[in-house]
């Protein structure tokens, strides 16, 4: 029976390793990860389910100033969870310029939930650059536990599950203990895709796509997937698709057998690219795209 559960939010800023964190924390690989910023654009959940505690973990969208109406949605998703934390854990890592984070560093100066400060990377400092880092942190967020980590390396994120256990409230469960998050497969089947796109695109490419699975058929023995790959301006179309379907190609293979390890089963996979024009902008899209 569950005795402890609460909602554990993780916020930071873009390129600090959030996704990389919640993967760690989860044990599963459940958010996408590339060196490029604002990978994830949506909140995702993960859950841990103990014998006697449940922790929902929630990975916001890197803190950005919005350009575009998508970026406002995004950071909706940061605001949101604002308002229904147990705990926060704020990422930041060793590279990190402390003056980006001003604006959250005082809203979490106020909030009456717990906070953790992870410093992440530190396998990539050395002790007194640590050291030094930690004392700057604790100026700008005094009530705020302070904890070295490397989310990659998976240093010290024994202690950092122990701490949250202690530190969550009495309840109930939320969700069924078997389950891992609160995202249905199809969500899975295009962050797979976009993770390929940001990977093997460059520039203003990755940002200007939106997936979407028209079809998931699960049978017996495979899965079959249809998916578009939705774009903003003509131009775009053939940057994608490439050299007689060359590019489309490779991230389709790569997209596929990246799902087949995600769901255990043999995937088809069907990609078609489309141009929706400035639907980045496009309140109607975007709320049609999930946002």
């Amino acid at each position: 029976m569950i005795h402890k559960a609460g909602f554990v939010n993780i916020i930071g800023c873009p390129n600090v390793g959030k996704s990389t964190l919640l993967n760690a924390l989860v044990g599963e690989r459940l958010a996408i990860i590339t060196s490029k910023a604002q990978t994830t654009r949506h909140r995702i959940m993960g859950i841990v389910s103990g014998d006697d505690y449940q922790i929902v973990f929630s990975d916001t969208p890197g803190i950005i100033k919005p350009a575009y109406k998508l970026q406002e949605k995004m950071m909706s998703f940061v605001a949101e969870a604002f308002s229904d934390a147990d705990v926060f854990l704020f990422i930041t890592d060793i590279f990190e310029d402390i003056e980006l984070d001003e604006k959250y560093v005082d809203k979490l100066n106020k909030v009456a939930a717990p906070v953790l400060l992870l410093i992440n990377k530190i396998d990539k400092a050395t002790p007194d650059q640590i050291l030094l880092f930690m004392k700057k942190w604790h100026e700008k967020l005094p009530k705020a536990e302070i904890h070295p980590i490397s989310a990659l390396k998976n240093i010290n994120i024994d202690k950092i599950m122990e701490r949250l256990i202690e530190m969550l409230p009495p309840g109930e469960a939320y969700y069924d203990k078997s389950q891992l998050t609160d995202k249905p497969e199809r969500f899975f089947v295009t962050e797979i895709i976009r993770e390929k796109i940001l990977k093997n695109y460059k520039k203003e490419i990755p940002y200007s796509t939106e997936v979407v699975v028209e079809e998931f058929k699960e049978e017996a023995k495979i899965i079959r997937i249809r998916a578009i790959i939705i774009i903003e301006r003509d131009s775009q179309k053939g940057i994608i698709i490439g050299h007689k379907g060359e590019a489309l190609k490779k991230t389709g293979t790569m997209a596929r057998e990246e799902a087949e390890k995600f769901f255990n089963k043999k995937i088809f996979l069907e990609l078609y690219v489309k141009v929706d024009k400035d639907w980045r902008n496009d309140d109607k899209r975007l709320k049609q795209y999930g946002y």
